[in-house]
């Protein structure tokens, strides 16, 4: 199942990702591929907020990994962009998807294919003419849950 979104600003698309961040759960896995400067970053931004973070949120490009805690769920924002396959078990991202109370949102997610769930949420990021194409991919039944309720 997917969906696709058309996005003109980046304030449209923080408010998706606001949106999603509103009925994020724990153990939820989302997954945001695109090029560099596609949107990526922006929509992260916006579910940190909607699932009630109040801190500065920031690309965690060269920290990989940048944890938000909000009462409902500790949102842990991953980018590996630098990272290959072959580091990711000398990086303890282990303790970020085994978290109970964690939610996973994970820029350039193939390095870490050995620990996304096969229930989850892919999004894609594409630049397009005045603004960006946003297209979620339900991937089980929590992503498609997540999918119908974006639909509304």
């Amino acid at each position: 199942m997917s969906l696709s979104f058309y996005s003109s600003s980046v304030d449209e698309t923080k408010e998706l990702g606001r949106k999603l961040g509103r009925i994020l759960k724990p153990l939820d896995i989302i997954s945001l591929a695109g090029n560099l400067g596609a949107g990526k970053t922006a929509f992260a931004e916006g579910v940190a907020r909607g699932a009630g973070f109040k801190g500065d949120v920031m690309s965690p490009s060269f920290g990989l990994v940048r944890l938000y805690r909000t009462r409902k769920l500790n949102l842990y924002h991953m980018d590996l962009f630098r990272v290959s396959e072959n580091e990711t078990g000398e990086i303890g991202l282990e303790d970020c998807f085994g978290d109970p109370k964690g939610a996973v949102m994970i820029e350039w997610a193939r390095a870490a294919r050995i620990y996304l769930a096969s229930d989850r949420l892919e999004i894609s990021f594409e630049y397009k003419k005045e603004g960006r194409q946003i297209t979620l991919r339900a991937r089980g039944p929590r992503g498609r849950r997540l999918v119908d309720f974006l639909k509304s």
